[in-house]
């Protein structure tokens, strides 16, 4: 049944309507979609305690109705519950700034804290011998004769490249044009997350995978009519695309590591590494490389907040560990 206005006024159920439009408009998409799930969650909460979001008018909002939520939800885990929390309270401050309800916001903001679990932090794990083993593996051999599975061959081998070397996310790394990269200077300049404009890196092995793959490209490029500089790093190269230079996704991305990981490691491997596996193993190899220089990692990684770098400090402490066995193991054997 259509929402409907109840005495000239909106309902529950239009507010957060217009609140999901507005959310839409000025977030991301995947952030709209969690809002609309979380929100869509909390029209079901407040359905069992008898509130048809349809009906009632959202000048009776109550902040109570958020505790209760935050009680529905301890079926789900701590970081949904978070999630879902942020987008109802994101719906009473809409309420509020429209002035469509007369809402204490202090008590709402005191409800979530008080109920809300905290999702514990979790260090990001992942196996750095068998990225190494995916990179070598993909240095192994000479190219396919076929010269649409060599562009597909050196065009992976490049990709894997640049993911390991450059800490680029898989998205970044599927958009980066020709045009992006300073050969000279061995970075690219990017709008990254947040659209903050950002210097990436490049490594000398890196560069040079993928020196190999657009040299083997060359053709295709000159024949496309457009500026190489518009033209993406990493192309498509099957039937679908034919002649043209079009940029790969990020599920063909997600691919190339998927048949990389089996083709190291097995089938049984395929899931135990992603694309942001190999940001974690940048992150790492910056750690290790650099005798644990948290802010060099920062920058390189380009993360805002210097407490997401110290998650990956345990990982490159090698030192700890070495001197963990002089300790222990460096005595005769009893």
């Amino acid at each position: 049944m259509e929402d409907t206005f109840v005495s000239g006024t909106p309902t529950v159920a239009q507010t957060m309507a217009y609140y999901l439009e507005a959310v839409a408009l000025s977030r991301s998409a995947n952030t709209a979609r969690t809002y609309r799930q979380g929100l869509q969650a909390f029209r079901r909460s407040l359905h069992g305690a008898g509130f048809d979001a349809a009906t009632v008018e959202a000048s009776r909002v109550s902040e109570d109705w958020i505790a209760a939520f935050a009680r529905d939800l301890k079926r789900r885990s701590p970081a949904t519950e978070r999630l879902y929390l942020t987008a109802a309270s994101g719906w009473y401050e809409y309420l509020a700034a429209e002035q469509l309800a007369e809402v204490n916001l202090a008590r709402v903001h005191l409800l979530i804290r008080q109920r809300a679990r905290r999702p514990g932090q979790r260090l990001p794990q992942f196996p750095r011998t068998a990225i190494e083993d995916v990179l070598s593996h993909s240095n192994e051999g000479p190219p396919p004769a076929d010269p649409l599975v060599r562009l597909r061959h050196l065009r992976d081998r490049a990709f894997l490249m640049t993911l390991a070397d450059t800490g680029l996310r898989v998205h970044e790394a599927c958009r980066l044009q020709r045009g992006d990269i300073d050969w000279d200077e061995a970075q690219a300049v990017l709008i990254g997350k947040g659209n903050r404009q950002a210097v990436v890196r490049f490594s000398k092995r890196s560069l040079g995978a993928l020196r190999e793959y657009l040299k083997a490209r060359a053709s295709l490029d000159g024949a496309s009519g457009r500026a190489l500089s518009a033209l993406p790093v990493f192309a498509r190269h099957d039937r679908g695309a034919g002649r043209k230079v079009l940029p790969i996704t990020t599920t063909t991305g997600r691919t190339i590591v998927h048949e990389a990981v089996a083709a190291a490691l097995g089938q049984e491997a395929v899931g135990t590494i992603t694309p942001h596996s190999f940001r974690h193993y940048f992150v790492t190899t910056v750690l290790r490389g650099s005798g644990g220089n948290l802010k060099l990692a920062q920058e390189l990684a380009r993360h805002r907040n210097i407490a997401v770098t110290q998650r990956y400090a345990h990982l490159s402490d090698d030192e700890l560990d070495r001197g963990y066995h002089e300790v222990f193991d460096s005595g005769d054997e009893g």
